[in-house]
């Protein structure tokens, strides 16, 4: 069995003015955004850049090799594909991938593109599994079963074609070349982690509906909600209805690189022994958006509903506690009078500072009692009911 290479990658939604500023990043350029030249160099100089170009086509994308051999291609679309030739130990290339992805590249990217509309934080926080991607030449599955085994890969999916194979674990790819070319393959790789990367986004969104949405259903099914809980939760529901709003317009970008890609696949060359496997990957990925586009809609609406309903419960909360401070206003204006008009109103004696603080203790105590009062008051939750319906 020969190992022939081995490829990460990932793909997170891009333009090709981004790749621009990706290539003038690694040629050394002035930022125009104001960015620290000094942190610039230092991430530029981590990445360990031996050549760099940009490569037209389809699709125009940068590739760049650094000092250690590592080749890296940066597609206008978003895609990055990591790969190298085998270097005797299968563990140490991937972890020799994956680590130049995180600790170098990835900082990098992130620092570029800081600027603008943020990534919502239920996104940011995902730790992504990069799918591993590793190329064989002429193997029998006995090999391909250990290598699994080695890895402590479940088998979930494999295909057999005349020319190559691809046997899928829960992370780690194993491709057999039986007779196209590694260019083929390689099309092929940068395909797959297209397609994975497009479906896991959309299943984090899917995922993330299913969160908000019970989170408020939550509060809104106990019909009822106490007085100081209703503050806090509105805040919460505006945090949702902005990560919504970020999240909506990424999605609604997404829909143009699937075509994208699908006629760039169809029309490759490279890709004719290979396209039966992807023929229909690229039309169930465009129904899957579809589906979370409508998923996302009912989302939208809902954080809406809510916002509104809270809203109203806010503004009931709000009127007691002002009635809440003009029965206390009552109470001091009332004392202040007594102490005007009454002939036994005390002089300034030790009685009469004594007078003044019980007045005071008075109405911090019916303030606190008030305030007790108003926080322990339960409003009504009114709101059309729904049955919920399988996904």
């Amino acid at each position: 069995m020969k190992i022939e290479q081995t490829y990460i990658g990932g793909w997170f939604q891009r333009t090709t003015l981004h790749l621009s500023e990706i290539y003038d990043f690694i040629q050394g350029e002035e930022s125009p955004l104001g960015f620290d030249n000094n942190k610039l160099a230092k991430l530029r100089q981590a990445l360990f850049i031996k050549e760099a170009h940009l490569e037209q086509g389809d699709l125009e994308h940068i590739v760049y090799i650094t000092a250690e051999g590592l080749v890296i291609d940066i597609f206008e679309d978003g895609l990055i594909v990591l790969h190298k030739k085998h270097g005797g130990v299968l563990a140490d290339d991937i972890e020799e991938l994956k680590g130049y992805y995180e600790s170098k590249l990835s900082p990098a990217l992130s620092y570029i593109f800081s600027l603008g509309a943020p990534i919502p934080k239920e996104l940011a926080n995902i730790k992504t599994i990069y799918p591993y991607f590793v190329v064989l030449k002429d193997a029998v599955e006995r090999d391909i079963q250990k290598l699994l085994e080695e890895f402590k890969q479940h088998k979930h999916t494999e295909i057999k074609e005349k020319t190559f194979e691809m046997y899928r674990g829960d992370k780690l790819y194993v491709i057999n070349d039986k007779g196209v070319t590694l260019d083929t393959v390689e099309r092929f790789v940068q395909e797959q982690i297209f397609i994975r990367e497009f479906k896991g986004q959309l299943h984090r969104y899917l995922n993330l509906h299913r969160i908000i949405w019970e989170r408020i259903a939550e509060v809104k099914e106990r019909g009822k909600i106490g007085g100081k809980e209703v503050g806090p939760f509105y805040a919460k529901i505006e945090s949702y209805a902005k990560t919504i709003n970020l999240i909506d317009a990424r999605i609604s970008q997404m829909g143009t690189y699937i075509h994208t890609r699908e006629s760039i696949a169809k029309n490759d060359p490279h890709m004719k022994k290979m396209i039966g496997v992807l023929q229909y990957r690229y039309e169930t990925l465009a129904d899957t958006l579809s589906y979370i586009k409508d998923i996302w809609g009912m989302t939208k609406n809902y954080v809406d509903s809510a916002l509104s309903v809270f809203s109203s419960i806010q503004a009931q909360s709000t009127e007691a506690s002002v009635e809440n401070l003009t029965v206390i206003t009552s109470v001091g204006v009332g004392a202040t009078l007594i102490g005007l008009f009454s002939e036994s109103a005390p002089d300034f004696t030790i009685f009469g500072v004594a007078y003044f603080f019980i007045l005071v203790a008075i109405g911090y105590m019916a303030n606190k009692i008030m305030r007790y009062i108003a926080q322990r008051r339960k409003y009504e939750i009114e709101d059309v009911e729904l049955a919920k319906d399988i996904e």
